[in-house]
C-alpha cells in the first residue's frame, strides 16, 4: 500500500470517529449539563456514577480482553487468509457471551450483598439491573472494536453515534417521567442495547456474511485468540481499575456527593481528550500493517507527528483549562459544584499524559507487545490503588485526582518508550518540540490569566477562550507547527 493511499485511508478513518467522538461527546457534554444543573442533586448524580463505575469493574470478567484479541487475529487475517474470519469472530463472540452469562449471574444472586459491602445499600437496584448494563455496554465494545480490526472506522463510529444520541433522549426521558437516578441508569442500558444491536447487525449483514467460508478451519485460532486475550484482559482490567477505583474509594470512603465532584472533573477532562481518542483508535492498527509491510520508517514518522500534534493541541489546552476552571463551573454547572475545581485544575496534567497514551497504549497491541504493556498498566493500576487510599482520607477528592496524574504519566512514560523500540523513533527530537510547544503555552495562558478579572457571565468566558484559541494558533503558525497549506490539504481529504 503506497503512503499517499495510507494517509487517505488514515483521514477517512479519522473523519469518520472524529465526527462520532465530537458527536458523543456533545451528547455527553449536554447530557452532563442537564443532569447536574436542572434534574438530578449531587447526591443523586454520584450515587448514578459510583454505580456505573462499580459495573464498571464487573464488566472486566465479561469482557477478559476477548474483543481486542479477536479484532487483532481478524486486521491479522485481513492480510493473510480471509477464509478464516468467520471462525475468528463465532469463537470470539462466544467467548464473550459466556463470559457475560456468568457475571451477570453473580450480580443478579449478589445485588444486596455487594452494596452492603461497599457501605452504600441504595446501590442495591442499580446492581439488580447490572446484568442488563455489563451486557449490552460489553457487547457495544465488542462491535466497535471488531469494526476497527477490519480497518473500517466508519462502522464503529456508527455504533458510538447511536450510543450517544440514544443516551441523551432516554436519560433525560426516564428521568422526566419520575424515575430519578434509576431512570437515567435505565437509560443508558437502553443506549447500549441500541447500539449494540445495531452494530451486530451491521457485522453480519455487511461483513461477516460477505466473507469466504472453509471447510479447513483452522482449529489452533481458539486457543491463539484465548491466549492472548489474557493479556489484553490484565491491560484493560489495569485500565478500568486506574479509572474507575478512584471513584470506587471516593464513594466508599467519602458521599457520593464526593463522587459527583470527582465524576464532574473526570468527565471534563474526558471530553477534551476527544481528538486524541479518535486520532489513536485510527492510527493503532497502521502501526502494525505499515510495520508488516516492512515500512517500519513510514510508520515511525506516523508516530512522531502524531505525538508532536497531541503536545501541540493539549499542553495549551491543560493550560487554558487551568485558568478557566472556576468560571466554568460556577456560570455552567453551577456553584453547587465549585468542589469539582481543583480535581479539574490538578487533573489538566492527566489530560496531556493521557493524550499522549491514547496514540500509543492501543498501538502496542497491535504491534504485538500486549504482554509488556500489561505488565507496565498492572503495576500503574496497583500504584493507583495505593496511592488513592492514602491520598484519600488526608487530601479528599484532590488526592483521587494527584494519585490518578502520578500512576497514569508513569505508565505513559514507560509506554512509549517500549513502542520507541518497536518504531524508530527519535525522543530527543519529541522532547525538542515539547519544550518549543511549552513555550507557546506558557505565553497564551499569561493572555488568558489577564483577561479573567473581566468574565461575567458565559458571553465574556467564550470571548476569553476564544482569545487564547487565537493566540496560540498564531504563535503555532509562526512557530512552525502549523503549516496552512497542510491544513487546506487535510479539509480537502476530508471533505
Amino acid at each position: 500500500m503506497s503512503e499517499q493511499t495510507t494517509v487517505r485511508r488514515l483521514l477517512v478513518g479519522l473523519q469518520a470517529k472524529l465526527g462520532a467522538d465530537i458527536l458523543r461527546t456533545g451528547s455527553k457534554g449536554l447530557l452532563l449539563l442537564v443532569l447536574t444543573r436542572y434534574l438530578l442533586a449531587p447526591e443523586e448524580f454520584g450515587l448514578l456514577f459510583f454505580a456505573i463505575s462499580v459495573l464498571a469493574v464487573a464488566r472486566l470478567g465479561a469482557n477478559l480482553g476477548f474483543a481486542k484479541s479477536t479484532a487483532r487475529y481478524v486486521s491479522d487475517y485481513m492480510q493473510s487468509d480471509e477464509s478464516q474470519i468467520r471462525h475468528i469472530v463465532r469463537t470470539g463472540v462466544a467467548y464473550n457471551l459466556v463470559a457475560i452469562t456468568v457475571v451477570g449471574l453473580a450480580l443478579a444472586g449478589f445485588h444486596r450483598e455487594i452494596a452492603a459491602l461497599l457501605n452504600e445499600p441504595a446501590l442495591a437496584p442499580f446492581l439488580l439491573l447490572g446484568p442488563l448494563f455489563v451486557m449490552f455496554t460489553s457487547l457495544r465494545v465488542f462491535a466497535r472494536l471488531i469494526f476497527q480490526g477490519f480497518n473500517e472506522v466508519w462502522w464503529s463510529a456508527l455504533v458510538s453515534t447511536v450510543s450517544s444520541v440514544a443516551q441523551l433522549a432516554l436519560v433525560v426521558g426516564f428521568v422526566l417521567l419520575g424515575y430519578d437516578a434509576v431512570g437515567a441508569f435505565l437509560g443508558y442500558i437502553g443506549a447500549a442495547a441500541l447500539a449494540s444491536l445495531a452494530g451486530f447487525a451491521v457485522l453480519y449483514w455487511k461483513f461477516y456474511r460477505r466473507l469466504p467460508e472453509t471447510d479447513a478451519v483452522d482449529e489452533s485460532l481458539r486457543g491463539r485468540i484465548l491466549r492472548y486475550s489474557f493479556p489484553l484482559a490484565g491491560t484493560r482490567g489495569a485500565g478500568v481499575l486506574t479509572n474507575r477505583v478512584d471513584q470506587l474509594l471516593i464513594g466508599y470512603l467519602l458521599t457520593p456527593a464526593a463522587v459527583s465532584f470527582y465524576t464532574l472533573g473526570k468527565q471534563i477532562s474526558e471530553f477534551v481528550m476527544t481528538p486524541a481518542m479518535s486520532l489513536g483508535f485510527v492510527v493503532s492498527p497502521a502501526y502494525s500493517s505499515e510495520k508488516a509491510d516492512d515500512q517500519l520508517g513510514r510508520a515511525s514518522r506516523m508516530y512522531e507527528k502524531s505525538f508532536e500534534n497531541i503536545v501541540l493541541l493539549y499542553v495549551p489546552a491543560a493550560t487554558g483549562l487551568v485558568l478557566v476552571a472556576r468560571p466554568t463551573i460556577r456560570f455552567v454547572v453551577g456553584q453547587e459544584y465549585l468542589g469539582a475545581v481543583p480535581v479539574i485544575q490538578v487533573l489538566s496534567v492527566f489530560v496531556v499524559v493521557k493524550s499522549i497514551d491514547n496514540i500509543t497504549n492501543d498501538g502496542l497491541d497491535y504491534l504485538g507487545r500486549a504482554r509488556e504493556r500489561a505488565v507496565v498498566k498492572i503495576s500503574g493500576a496497583v500504584a493507583n490503588f495505593v496511592l488513592n487510599v492514602l491520598f484519600i482520607p488526608v487530601m479528599g477528592v484532590v488526592g483521587a485526582a494527584v494519585a490518578t496524574v502520578l500512576t497514569t504519566s508513569a505508565v505513559v512514560a514507560v509506554n512509549v518508550y517500549i513502542i520507541g523500540q518497536e518504531l524508530e523513533i527519535s525522543l530527543w527530537a519529541l522532547g525538542a518540540a515539547t519544550v518549543r510547544i511549552a513555550a507557546i503555552a506558557a505565553v497564551m495562558g499569561g493572555i488568558v490569566w489577564a483577561a479573567l478579572p473581566f468574565v461575567s457571565g458565559i458571553p465574556s468566558l467564550l470571548a476569553v477562550i476564544a482569545a487564547g484559541a487565537i493566540a496560540w494558533a498564531v504563535m503555532a503558525t509562526v512557530g512552525g507547527f502549523i503549516d496552512p497549506d497542510d491544513v487546506e490539504t487535510v479539509l480537502a481529504n476530508i471533505t
